[in-house]
């Protein structure tokens, strides 16, 4: 006789509602609904209580000081860049360099990588479906060497045409900077596939995981990307700190991004020297509440397990495009195969900005407006979308509020 395989519990949401005090707030006379997820998500009290203890008991600078609280300090600084680097998979945890999120980390590469290995007549390719902040970077750093910007298109569903990659890859393709999860319409992007592509030309790749890391495992390594950067506040971690991953081999040759206290190594009047990573790309104090606050978030995510929350967000998002699809008038757009929990739409003769506001108005948050990419807001040729985004601690029955309030939002505008 065959003994069954043991089955994972079920997802408890109400239990872990419990872990994330704000969801208890009251927007007038309806309990909040918090469906902004993608814009920064909210965070547990364990992240909450991390931060307390760390300015309650073990605040000091770091990396400066041989008294018992400097040291303390230094320590969870450390052992949490250990931690991001078993979350990410990275090789060895200098590879994670903090910074202040997914927009610094992409700056960091197209300033110092850039600077050191664009030239005019090289390429940088880009998509249709970038965040800004992984499009005005590059469009400064291409300025400044004379290099060019190639776009990898998309079609009506919102995915990327990977036909396209033959004319655009070319020997003169210098880098790929490449969205692994839409902003604006929860697109899983097939990085894989690129990376591989990418790199059979000798181009070098970077992954904006800004919106995959609270949705997907990463596995840097099994990905093989050169540069991975993510925002600790999308991860439900503290706002103003998040991470570039970079293949070790490729930061140690990159000069400094800024320059001040604890990356030097030795400083004279007449030149200064600098230290390894990560420390070289860390200048000044850090943010060290916020690393500690992320590892924290880290460490929470890992006891809930990723294919509970997974399956629990991809539960919320068919049902929500389900109960929004049926409403008349209302238009899903992006329906991509692969997606996380992203659900943009628009209304026939409803601005998004009023959708929200009478949401708003009912305790329901959602993002209405261009996401930051107008790129690709004007192929889809549109000016905006209403932009209900879900995370694990959201319910069934707040897509069904969703949809009803949105039916109350069609009947008020006739």
């Amino acid at each position: 006789m065959t003994t069954p395989a043991p089955t994972a519990p079920a997802f408890e949401v109400a239990a872990v509602r419990e872990d994330f005090p704000i969801l208890a707030t009251r927007v007038g006379a309806h309990p909040l609904i918090y469906l902004d997820n993608a814009a920064s998500a909210q965070k547990p009290r364990a992240v909450i209580d991390a931060i307390s203890d760390y300015y309650s008991a073990r605040h000091a600078n770091i990396h400066r000081g041989v008294h018992y609280l400097s040291a303390t300090a230094t320590d969870a600084y450390d052992q949490a860049r250990v931690t991001v680097a078993q979350f990410l998979h990275a090789a060895e945890p200098r590879e994670c360099i903090f910074v202040r999120g997914a927009t610094e980390a992409i700056n960091l590469v197209a300033s110092a990588w850039g600077r050191a290995n664009l030239r005019p007549g090289d390429e940088i390719l880009l998509s249709t479906l970038e965040h800004h902040a992984n499009i005005v970077p590059w469009q400064i750093a291409a300025e400044a060497a004379g290099a060019k910007i190639k776009i990898i298109p998309i079609n009506d569903q919102g995915e990327l045409l990977l036909d396209s990659l033959d004319a655009l890859l070319t020997a003169r393709t210098k880098l790929l900077a490449i969205t692994h999860v839409s902003n604006a319409l929860g697109t899983v992007v097939s990085v894989r596939e690129l990376i591989r592509r990418a790199h059979a030309v000798g181009a070098v790749v970077l992954v904006d995981g800004a919106q995959s890391v609270p949705h997907l495992p990463i596995d840097v390594q099994d990905l093989d990307c050169d540069f991975f950067a993510f925002s600790g506040h999308k991860l439900f971690g503290p706002t103003g700190i998040g991470v570039l991953y970079g293949k070790a081999a490729l930061l140690e040759k990159m000069p400094p991004y800024q320059s001040g206290g604890d990356m030097i190594e030795r400083v004279t009047f007449e030149k200064t020297t600098f230290r390894s990573i990560p420390e070289r790309f860390e200048a000044g104090t850090p943010h060290i509440s916020g690393v500690v606050g992320l590892a924290a978030a880290i460490r929470y995510l890992a006891k809930l397990g990723h294919a509970a929350l997974a399956a629990h967000e991809q539960n919320l998002l068919a049902h929500a495009t389900a109960a929004v699809r049926a409403i008349p008038g209302v238009r899903i757009i992006g329906e991509a195969k692969d997606k996380v929990g992203v659900l943009s739409f628009v209304m026939d003769g409803i601005h998004p900005h009023d959708i929200a506001t009478i949401l708003d108005s009912e305790g329901i948050a959602i993002r209405a407006g261009h996401h930051c990419a107008q790129p690709l807001m004007q192929r889809l040729g549109l000016t905006g979308t209403a932009r209900a985004s879900f995370a694990f601690y959201n319910t069934l029955a707040e897509a069904d509020r969703l949809a009803a309030t949105l039916l109350k939002v069609k009947k008020m505008f006739g």
